[in-house]
């Protein structure tokens, strides 16, 4: 009975080391997976940077993107998009090569949700969107990820479930003319920008 109980209490033990392990070792407790194969991503396919930060590890867990409505953010996320992604979707997320990311249509319609969005550009898409894991750390993701969602120009009830009844409340469509505010200066060392 002894032998037992311990062998029980060091395979929780043994849980508890691996889960604690999780966001460095890309274990998280969501699942996320390729949106044209359905396979699971693999984020240890990732580099080791911006795995560490606090937004990145309540992201795999909730799939919420802490940089979401954080103006302090927004600089760096338009600095990564229009460095990374405008080339192909347009300077303010209006499409050329690829579709247009601001309004409620999603060509791939797990886009719609923030988790979907982030499977979207770490795994890739069809076409010319390839995974984007080794061009930028999961965490430029998200900051890329919450300038997306910034541009957004159509109703809020269309936007889909990333847009939260606190974002809805202070909803302005994007006008294309404001520029992104300078982050502040308690904001999260990874929303600073270079200038």
């Amino acid at each position: 009975m002894a032998k037992a109980w311990m062998k029980g209490a060091a395979a929780a033990a043994l849980a508890t080391a691996i889960g604690a392990a999780g966001v460095m070792g890309a274990k998280a407790a969501l699942t996320f997976n390729n949106a044209v194969t359905g396979e699971v991503l693999n984020l240890d396919d990732a580099p080791p940077e911006g795995k560490d930060t606090e937004a990145f590890k309540a992201f795999v867990e909730t799939g919420k993107n802490a940089y979401l409505g954080n103006p302090s953010c927004l600089a760096k996320g338009e600095q990564l998009f229009l460095a990374m992604c405008s080339g192909c979707h347009g300077q303010k997320g209006e499409g050329k090569l690829g579709p247009g990311l601001n309004d409620s249509y999603w060509t791939y319609p797990q886009g719609a949700t923030d988790k979907g969005l982030f499977e979207l550009i770490f795994g890739g898409a069809s076409g010319q969107m390839g995974p984007m894991y080794g061009s930028m750390n999961v965490d430029e993701m998200l900051l890329t990820m919450a300038w997306v969602r910034h541009l957004y120009k159509d109703k809020p009830e269309d936007a889909g479930e990333w847009m939260t009844a606190e974002l809805k409340a202070s909803y302005k469509p994007f006008d294309g003319k404001t520029p992104a505010p300078k982050p502040a200066a308690d904001a999260p060392e990874s929303c600073k920008t270079d200038e």
